[in-house]
């Protein structure tokens, strides 16, 4: 299944197998990256994977019912911009096409990882809509820059 086939190769870091895992013309959304085409959502896995020297996968309740699936997924890793430990546990929304991922959507408390990722700062005012869209124009300029490469 496609679905399983993605979280083992992102358990081994494999981003080309990850970006086999989509379909051409693949949409991926979360709260630090609410709108990806498909070469913006290569992109970030590989910089993910990369950049994750310490991740931690895992994965379950991989379910398929139609064209649709989800999954629950863990990811433990350092946070680059602050070395501080986050624990994320993330509900993954697929729908598929011809065996492919053509949607992706990854829901997760944005507000419990603003906490752990930037301590006090992310207690404070990681809850507001302000600082949100503050993160996620920093991780859009880190794609950017990963892409420009």
């Amino acid at each position: 299944m496609i679905i399983k086939d993605f979280y083992t190769a992102f358990q081994r870091k494999d981003s080309a197998a990850m970006q086999a895992c989509y379909a051409p013309d693949a949409r991926f959304a979360d709260p630090v990256f609410p709108s990806l085409n498909y070469e913006e959502t290569c992109a970030m896995w590989a910089m993910l994977v990369s950049a994750g020297k310490d991740l931690e996968l895992s994965f379950s309740d991989v379910h398929l019912q139609g064209n649709h699936a989800s999954a629950n997924w863990q990811a433990i890793y350092t946070f680059s911009a602050t070395g501080r430990k986050i624990i994320n546990n993330i509900q993954a929304n697929f729908e598929l096409r011809d065996g492919k991922i053509y949607r992706h959507q990854d829901q997760f408390n944005f507000y419990r990882w603003a906490q752990q990722a930037f301590g006090p700062t992310g207690y404070l005012i990681g809850w507001t809509p302000f600082f949100q869209k503050k993160v996620q124009a920093s991780a859009r300029r880190s794609l950017e820059k990963y892409m420009a490469r």
